[in-house]
């Protein structure tokens, strides 16, 4: 059976079919080319390559330890409070800064300071640490996560590039002897 201007039925249906195939191909074709294209066309924000600013150095008094915090520089509209990282600063003497992450080297408990005892102590799991940083005692295996920073024009900065990680790398803890065979 043909139709009035000479077009089969099944040349019609085939070429409904390959115009349908074709508009499913271009809305798939969408996401999957702007996933390939992104690094091109995504905008330009400050990255973890930059320095972030914590405050001037009058905020963290000779011989203390004060909380800071900073504002993540890979931020989504969506992210709210949990955009804002706190970390500890200790003002050594003056001129000696260490600002270390809050975050706990064994399970990532957020660390509190306690001024009486000059210690940093984790709640989860009875971590301690000295006041530099070092592990005092507990689980952790290592001490607390020290974040690069500078002074410039009165002012303590970041180097918010280096996320803290949890517990010790895995290189550090292997001990392989080719050779051996593994314990049981």
């Amino acid at each position: 059976m043909s139709l009035p201007d000479g077009l089969s039925r099944r040349a019609m249906l085939m070429k409904l079919g390959i115009l349908f195939n074709a508009a499913v191909g271009a809305i798939l074709a969408v996401p999957i080319v702007s996933y390939i294209l992104s690094p091109v066309i995504r905008e330009r924000r400050p990255r973890y390559e930059s320095w972030l600013k914590l405050g001037p150095l009058d905020r963290f008094p000779a011989g203390q330890t004060r909380l800071a915090v900073y504002r993540n520089p890979v931020v989504n509209p969506t992210d709210g409070e949990t955009a804002n990282i706190p970390c500890w600063v200790r003002n050594v003497d003056g001129q000696k800064f260490q600002v270390f992450a809050i975050n706990c080297a064994h399970l990532g408990c957020p660390v509190r300071w306690f001024p009486q005892s000059g210690l940093f102590m984790c709640p989860c799991h009875g971590g301690a640490y000295y006041s530099d940083g070092s592990r005092a005692s507990g689980p952790p295996e290592r001490g607390l996560f020290e974040y690069r920073h500078k002074l410039e024009q009165g002012n303590l900065f970041i180097d918010a590039g280096q996320m803290p990680t949890t517990g010790a790398p895995t290189a550090g803890l292997t001990n392989i002897n080719v050779g051996r065979p593994p314990c049981a």
